[in-house]
């Protein structure tokens, strides 16, 4: 294969075209094959609930020998070599980086590390990829500035890919936490009135929730599991609010903090909790419907009206062009 197929339109056209058919295939195919992950996910959490308690009975341990010893999880040594080296932890780290980690499902310092290797990898993979491209496949006719602004460009990309990926997977993972929040307030409420303790009411409404939410279960596991460890029951509540960064969680967390602080009934609390995320929920539902007519207007002008033109005038044109005959 030489250089003038590769850059022919109709080989580019036929790569493009087995390249939507193969997305297409993927997406009809892999629904059937995807798995339950509540499960998988589930371990993880036991996982991390055995490392939080493993943390903090070593933290204890430590701080008669060493008070500022820290264990953290430990990142893969060739990452962390990389990283460490070229300082990129205080160049492109900061608190807002790790609260983003967090909120996407990324806990500890092993993910941080790939993210920042990602954030300087990335960059340097597409601009050697465009610059083979731009000056190797390419034909000689384009001007040298044109591939050189190409080349910056699709590198600039690499720059904001990790950035987009985290921020899409906290969009997607709050859409799925606010969503089945309502529904874990109620049953949360239905525990707490049964005379269950608020963390067995974690643990439970976390195994019930999982078919609808899988980060919602694994969060309140997770919370479960910091209030039976942590040294402050506040922090634990504060922690969800911080791993989740939806509104109607931070607020439910706040009204459990001042019950506990104050010795209000908690039931009581997560009752009217229940009941505003409720109605958030109904109005957020009521402003999609409300904003559905104008977002038809443009759909109906361009695609509908045409054809109902065609269907209606089409008979009376046929006619005037038979008589003119």
């Amino acid at each position: 294969m030489n250089l003038e197929t590769l850059v022919d339109s109709q080989f580019l056209l036929a790569v493009l075209s087995a390249v939507a058919v193969a997305g297409a295939l993927y997406s009809l195919v892999m629904p059937f094959f995807d798995r339950d992950r509540l499960k998988s996910r589930m371990k993880t959490v036991a996982l991390e609930r055995d490392k939080l308690r493993a943390r903090e009975r070593a933290r204890l341990a430590a701080e008669k020998s060493n008070p500022r010893e820290a264990l953290r999880a430990q990142p893969k040594a060739q990452l962390k070599n990389v990283v460490d080296r070229l300082n990129l932890q205080t160049m492109l780290a900061d608190e807002n980086t790790q609260r983003k980690l967090r909120m996407a499902g990324y806990r500890g310092t092993g993910p941080l590390y790939t993210f920042l290797f990602a954030r300087i990898a990335l960059p340097v993979l597409l601009l050697l990829v465009s610059l083979f491209y731009a000056f190797v496949i390419l034909p000689d006719t384009l001007p040298f500035i044109t591939r050189v602004a190409g080349c910056i460009i699709v590198a600039g990309l690499g720059v904001f890919g990790p950035n987009i990926y985290i921020q899409n997977k906290i969009t997607n993972r709050q859409l799925s936490i606010r969503r089945a929040w309502p529904d874990a307030l109620d049953l949360m409420l239905i525990c707490v009135e049964s005379g269950m303790s608020i963390e067995a009411a974690f643990g439970r409404v976390a195994e019930e929730i999982g078919a609808q939410s899988v980060p919602l279960a694994e969060e309140l596991t997770l919370t479960n599991a910091e209030l039976s460890y942590l040294g402050e029951r506040r922090q634990a509540y504060e922690n969800l609010g911080a791993r989740t960064g939806v509104e109607g969680v931070k607020n439910v967390m706040m009204a459990l903090i001042q019950a506990e602080r104050y010795g209000t009934p908690v039931g009581q609390a997560i009752r009217v909790m229940s009941d505003d995320n409720r109605e958030q929920r109904m109005q957020e539902a009521e402003k999609k419907a409300a904003s559905l007519p104008p977002k038809l207007t443009v759909p109906m002008i361009v695609f509908f009206l045409p054809v109902l033109f065609v269907v209606i005038m089409g008979p009376a044109v046929m006619q005037v062009m038979d008589a003119f005959k």
